[in-house]
């Protein structure tokens, strides 16, 4: 039976609002992450929605589990596959859904131990896809019967998956830039004490900023909280 009434559809209208709101909010990447799985799961029904996203940073990339709404110790761990492995790189190399019946008798379904555990029956991979049709990650659902998932609910699930998506570059990117432009404003007030200690105690420039990064050892502080004091102090100097 399709679980998609017009009540469910609404709800999965909503799920979508959520995450373009989520969009234009300053989450922090975890928060969004379970925000979706979260919001995923309450719309569908579904016993257990995860996230999982690639990570390139290993060699060779792998792919890990980020988020999901469930308790159970068994799923929650850390956990990671690689691109060749399971049906969450099969989903990411294929670029599309996977749904399969019976996880429990599917040769691509590898952790079956933690299947049986929590008494997952069927389940459905859809892929994180960019506009450049890059997948970013894999969304996973299971339910805890036999199930039969409709065209209608892989498609609005891909919906969902691909709003994640832009949602989750938009947040990478915003903590990029809010990185970026940090360092950018850390280097400015460092310039600007190196210039006030070259003038006030008549060092050099190479000198300046060793004086600057024996205090940050000295006091535990940052290169940031050192070169602001300096800056702060200097502009005490020239009240008095």
């Amino acid at each position: 039976m399709d679980r998609i009434d017009s009540k469910t559809y609404d709800e999965y209208i909503k799920a979508l609002l959520n995450i373009s709101h989520a969009m234009t909010t300053e989450l922090f990447l975890e928060d969004l992450l379970k925000l979706i799985v979260i919001v995923t799961a309450k719309v569908t029904g579904f016993a257990i929605c995860s996230l999982w996203l690639l990570d390139e940073n290993e060699n060779p990339p792998l792919m890990r589990l980020k988020a999901t709404q469930a308790i159970e110790p068994e799923y929650v761990k850390d956990r990671s596959l690689f691109l060749n492995e399971g049906v969450v790189g099969y989903v990411m190399t294929h670029k599309k859904p996977l749904t399969i019946k019976n996880v429990l008798s599917s040769r691509r379904f590898k952790e079956k131990d933690m299947a049986k555990k929590m008494g997952l029956a069927s389940m459905v991979g859809v892929p994180l896809t960019l506009k450049n049709d890059k997948p970013i990650g894999v969304l996973n659902c299971f339910t805890l019967v036999p199930y039969e998932f409709s065209e209608t609910e892989i498609n609005l699930l891909t919906t969902i998956a691909n709003q994640a998506a832009v949602a989750i570059l938009n947040t990478e990117l915003m903590v990029k830039t809010k990185i970026i432009q940090e360092e950018l404003e850390t280097r400015k007030k460092v310039e600007r004490a190196k210039e006030i200690l070259i003038h006030r105690k008549n060092l050099k420039a190479n000198e300046a900023y060793r004086w600057i990064q024996k205090r940050c050892m000295d006091s535990r502080k940052s290169m940031r909280d050192i070169a602001e004091a300096i800056i702060l102090s200097d502009q005490f100097y020239e009240e008095q």
